[in-house]
């Protein structure tokens, strides 16, 4: 257990920040003008998500003939979500894998995306990508970024200590609630629960000492993050999808040339699709092996009208606040969702 404390700890260690970064935010090119494309993610370096970065470098270098190199610092090694784009703002990084957490402190609207039945299948996903992805372009290219391509984390489910059953259960436990995400943490107000507000860096500490005893995650997040090894049940259903996306700060884009700002684009796309079948494939693995281990399955089909009032309620607690009516009815609409 203290090698997994260690070994969390070191995920998504901030200290590393300033020797790893180096430099300033001019172009980092080497003397050969080579130009480094430095890349944050919290996924840590042997997860799937990890594995495809490695690959989608591979192919970057090999198809720009060394001109461009995509430098990733796996494990939050940079820092959280929240650092990654400040840092990216700075210029101090040039581009991150992140949630929709992360995606929401550039384009606060994005977060429709993760608002409680919503999206709940890989295949309303599918939908509304296709169908909105120039909207949510657009509203990147404003803020001064360029999406280079969506991506998923798996299904979400509640993971706890207790099992949790119907939404009233949550009134008495000790739900985490990522501090930039407001989307989990109003579903908690709606149904009476105190969210205890943590960056992602503390929960596997604070699930040690049971400052939190429920996580809403993936089964290939929890097992990544070894979360699971604190925990005892997961729900059956999924609760929606994890979502997010690779995104780089546009002056960035703009320093390559038009040949390879295509290459760029192209392996980023094909990276991003190779990403979700290697990630759906390796979450139903995880579920399974979370299963083996002993996590218990609770379900929660008896109660889904409770769920369902509460997701609806939060979605409308949410609209004006932070998305449109607008904006989630378009989304809803393409999801097949109402």
């Amino acid at each position: 257990m203290r090698q997994a404390a260690k070994k969390s700890r070191l995920v998504f260690a901030l200290v590393a920040a300033s020797v790893l970064l180096g430099g300033s935010g001019a172009r980092d090119a080497d003397a050969a003008g080579k130009t480094v494309i430095r890349y944050g993610t919290l996924a840590p370096a042997g997860s799937a998500f990890g594995k495809v970065l490695k690959a989608w470098s591979r192919s970057l270098t090999k198809e720009t003939e060394g001109r461009v190199e995509l430098r990733v610092y796996s494990g939050g090694a940079q820092g959280d979500e929240r650092d990654v784009i400040r840092k990216i703002r700075a210029g101090q990084m040039d581009a991150a894998g992140v949630t929709t957490v992360g995606l929401s402190l550039v384009v606060r609207p994005v977060l429709v995306l993760s608002a409680p039945g919503v999206i709940e299948s890989y295949e309303q996903l599918a939908r509304v990508r296709e169908k909105l992805n120039a909207r949510f372009d657009e509203m990147f290219a404003e803020a001064g970024f360029v999406l280079l391509a969506w991506s998923d984390a798996g299904k979400g489910r509640l993971m706890s200590t207790l099992p949790i059953t119907k939404p009233s259960d949550l009134r008495t436990s000790r739900p985490w609630a990522w501090k930039d995400d407001p989307i989990f943490a109003e579903f908690l107000k709606v149904v009476g629960a105190n969210p205890v507000r943590l960056g992602v860096p503390e929960v596997y500490p604070a699930l040690q000492t049971g400052m939190v005893d429920v996580v809403p995650a993936s089964a290939i997040g929890a097992v990544a993050l070894q979360w699971f090894t604190k925990l005892k049940y997961m729900s059956k259903d999924s609760f929606g999808i994890v979502l997010g996306a690779t995104l780089i700060k546009k002056e960035k884009l703009e320093e390559l040339s038009p040949g390879d700002q295509k290459v760029l684009l192209d392996t980023a796309k094909r990276a991003g699709l190779a990403l979700d079948q290697v990630v759906r494939r390796d979450d139903a693995r995880a579920y399974d092996v979370m299963i083996e281990r002993g996590i218990e399955v609770v379900d929660t089909t008896p109660f889904r009208p409770e769920w369902e009032a509460a997701g609806k309620e939060t979605r409308e607690r949410l609209t004006g606040r932070i998305y449109s009516e607008s904006l989630l009815a378009e989304v809803q609409a393409a999801a097949g969702s109402r």
